[in-house]
């Protein structure tokens, strides 16, 4: 089906809003994928607060124009799937690695992480904002407690050095 130029204008403007309100982006080649297979993973990328579409490559370029995302141009060959991470910067990369892993004939591109072209696989191992204030209470419980011990010997010391 042909698309019009309004078309072609509402596809772009639709990519530029995507993009201007996401964390980062990934790219992938969804071509032998089945129907009920990206549906799926079209349900699970809502979940995940991710927003992702198959996209002409030179709508796609026009799209990510004077964005952090123009980094991702080069990649936009072939049949392009892009998705653009609202909540989390690795739920897409995430998403789609693991999907690739069940979907042989899915492959993912890149990804752009604040302007930069970066590997998929470190944006999916970006832990969520969750895990990362768990680790960071972790490290400052770790670092109160070594505290209160060094306080309790040094006074272990004082006393004994009293009582000598």
């Amino acid at each position: 089906m042909a698309l019009g130029l309004e078309d072609k204008k509402a596809i772009v403007a639709e990519v530029q809003e995507a993009a201007d309100g996401a964390l980062s982006a990934v790219v992938a080649d969804s071509r032998g994928v089945t129907v009920a297979a990206m549906t799926a993973l079209r349900k699970e990328a809502r979940e995940a607060g991710v927003w992702m579409k198959v996209v002409r490559n030179t709508l796609a370029r026009r799209a990510v124009e004077g964005t952090e995302y123009e980094c991702l141009t080069e990649s936009l060959v072939g049949p392009t799937l892009i998705a653009f991470s609202k909540e989390h910067p690795g739920a897409a990369a995430r998403i789609f690695k693991n999907f690739a892993k069940e979907n042989e004939d899915f492959e993912v591109k890149t990804g752009a992480f604040g302007g930069d072209v970066v590997s998929v696989d470190m944006l999916a191992t970006l832990p969520t904002y969750d895990e990362a204030i768990a680790k960071l209470m972790s490290v400052m419980k770790e670092a109160s407690a070594g505290k209160l011990v060094r306080t309790l010997a040094a006074l272990r010391e004082q006393k004994e050095q009293d009582a000598a």
